[in-house]
């Protein structure tokens, strides 16, 4: 799994039908550290099936694990937003979301 933080949308006027409907968001990979969520400096466009908003930070599954979320089975998805993040616990520490 991945930990990201929602940047923006991507908006396709022309798209499979299998993903009509769908929310694509551009989300910036994240690390953990010592001094908190960092970024990556490192983006990837993915799926949105939990009504994620801008910038919250968000868990991604991605390859045949985002195949398997519900409603994608028949999806060419290979980056699915799953999870919004509430609190995140590293290196013994509360660290900032």
């Amino acid at each position: 799994m991945i930990i990201a933080r929602i940047k923006g949308t991507a908006v396709a006027a022309a798209k499979i039908e299998n993903l009509e409907g769908s929310k694509l968001l551009v989300v910036e990979l994240l690390e953990a550290t010592q001094d908190g969520l960092q970024s990556t400096k490192k983006h990837m466009v993915a799926v949105d099936a939990v009504g994620a908003g801008a910038d919250e930070v968000v868990v991604i599954v991605q390859g045949s694990s985002a195949r398997l979320t519900p409603g994608y089975k028949t999806s060419p998805v290979d980056a699915v937003i799953v999870g919004i993040v509430d609190t995140v616990t590293a290196f013994g520490q509360a660290v900032a979301a």
